[in-house]
């Protein structure tokens, strides 16, 4: 993995990941500052649009966005699922989205380059038993990035995201979901990789994505999920 990093160039971007403590956050972190990064790495809340916009605006330039967005995901029967519990994973996963987008444009445009890559989710792709509510969220982002991945091509900005399910974090396989047996025979039945796909392997994906090497992707969701999405 070291080699493959030593050939992504990140030198002098200055590279802003969001909820940096969680999901694939700690990951991306470590792996683009070894590319040579400037990492800002923020764990606020994203909780409002007003908070959000004072945060970008206090950054400065920023090269690259990172949409680092998760929430566990809510194991509802589809006719129960609440009001308070869609109104929760728009809130978290897609509103967010949509202001740090809206907040960091600007300044990319003017510049006439800059790039914004979501961490999102193989579920918008592959649908999940008893997770509608997760699942319409992360296919919302996925619309989204798309639709402003070709809207702002023109202006030399890559808008992108990762798709992906069956990847080593925290925050949806931990350890004792990983060391459970039922857990490793699901992954040999539905994972044709046979394994998680691993922390260094997804982030050092995203590390080439955000590199001048890949400035040629528009709007393009890349599944990263050992093949589970092609099943």
């Amino acid at each position: 993995m070291s080699d493959i990093l030593n050939s992504i160039n990140l030198n002098n971007k200055k590279i802003v990941v969001t909820q940096a403590n969680r999901f694939m956050g700690p990951a991306l972190c470590e792996v683009l500052l070894n590319c040579g990064a400037q990492v800002i790495a923020d764990e606020s809340a994203l909780d409002t649009a007003d908070s959000v916009q004072q945060f970008i605006d206090s950054t400065g330039q920023i090269d690259v966005l990172i949409a680092n967005l998760a929430i566990a995901a809510p194991q509802t029967k589809v006719a129960e699922v609440s009001n308070e519990e869609w109104n929760l994973v728009f809130r978290s996963m897609v509103d967010p989205l949509q202001w740090l987008t809206r907040a960091v444009l600007p300044q990319m445009i003017s510049r006439q380059a800059g790039k914004i890559l979501l961490m999102g989710s193989a579920a918008a792709l592959r649908g999940m038993n008893k997770t509608s509510s997760y699942c319409a969220a992360r296919g919302a982002q996925i619309s989204y990035i798309q639709a402003v991945g070709v809207e702002v091509a023109r202006h030399n900005i890559q808008v992108n995201a990762i798709a992906q399910n069956f990847v080593d974090n925290e925050t949806y396989f931990p350890t004792e979901v990983q060391e459970n047996p039922a857990f490793q025979e699901r992954l040999r039945r539905e994972v044709p990789l046979g394994r998680l796909v691993s922390k260094e392997e997804d982030a050092s994906f995203a590390a080439y994505l955000c590199s001048d090497a890949a400035n040629c992707f528009v709007g393009q969701v890349f599944p990263v999920c050992g093949g589970w999405v092609g099943r």
